[in-house]
C-alpha cells in the first residue's frame, strides 16, 4: 500500500506510553505533509494517542468510531470545506475544538495550546461538579428542613393517638439528625415550630 493511500484512509496511532497510563486520544484533520512527525511529538508530550485524518471522510469515520479528548482541525482545510469543518465538530462531541494553522504552528505552540485547553476544560468541569453538588445540597437541606417542620407542627396539635405521637417523635428526631450531619452546629431546636408535651 503507498504511504499516499496509509495518510488518506487509514489513521496514525502514536502510542507514548502504556494503555494503563495513556490519556484519551487526540484527532489531527490535517493533509499537510509531515504531521506524522508533528503527531508523535504530541503524543510523546501529551502520553496520550494521536490519531490524523487527511480529509473529511476520514475524520467523520473515526469520530463515529470512538471518542477524543480534543480535535485539532486544519485552518487551510476549514476555510476550504467549512461545511465539512462544520460536519467535523458536529461529530466531535465533547471533545475539545482547536482549530490551527499548522503551516505556522509548531509542535511546541499545539503541545501548549493542547494542554492549556486540556485544562481549561478540566477546570470547567470541576467548576460544573461543584455547582451541581451544591444544588443537590441545598436542596436536601431544604427537604429535611420542611419535612422537620411539617413533623413538629403535626405534633403541635392536639388529640393525637399515642402511637401516631411516637412515630412523629421518631420522624422528628431522624430529621433533626440529619439535618445536623448537614449542617453541623445547627441547634435540634432551631425552628419556630415548639412541640406541645400535654395533650389532652
Amino acid at each position: 500500500m503507498s504511504a499516499q493511500a496509509d495518510r488518506t484512509e487509514q489513521p496514525l496511532s502514536s502510542p507514548a506510553s502504556s494503555p494503563a497510563t495513556a490519556q484519551p486520544g487526540a484527532l489531527i484533520v490535517t493533509a499537510i505533509e509531515g504531521i506524522e512527525t508533528t503527531a508523535a511529538t504530541l503524543a510523546q508530550q501529551l502520553r496520550a494517542t494521536v490519531e490524523i485524518a487527511a480529509t473529511r471522510a476520514t475524520a467523520l469515520r473515526l469520530l463515529a468510531r470512538r471518542s477524543y479528548s480534543v480535535v485539532i482541525l486544519d485552518q487551510i482545510l476549514a476555510d476550504s470545506d467549512p461545511d465539512g469543518a462544520d460536519l467535523i465538530w458536529k461529530d466531535a462531541g465533547v471533545a475539545i475544538p482547536l482549530q490551527v494553522n499548522f503551516a505556522l504552528a509548531g509542535s511546541a505552540r499545539l503541545v501548549r495550546e493542547i494542554k492549556a485547553a486540556l485544562t481549561r476544560r478540566q477546570r470547567e468541569q470541576q467548576l460544573a461538579g461543584a455547582a451541581a453538588t451544591a444544588a443537590i445540597d441545598s436542596e436536601l437541606k431544604n427537604a429535611i428542613t420542611g419535612f422537620l417542620l411539617e413533623s413538629r407542627l403535626a405534633l403541635a396539635e392536639e388529640g393525637i393517638p399515642p402511637g401516631v405521637e411516637s412515630r412523629l417523635r421518631n420522624l422528628a428526631e431522624i430529621a433533626d439528625r440529619m439535618r445536623e450531619r448537614l449542617v453541623p452546629g445547627v441547634s435540634p431546636d432551631s425552628t419556630t415550630v415548639s412541640l406541645r408535651t400535654d395533650h389532652k
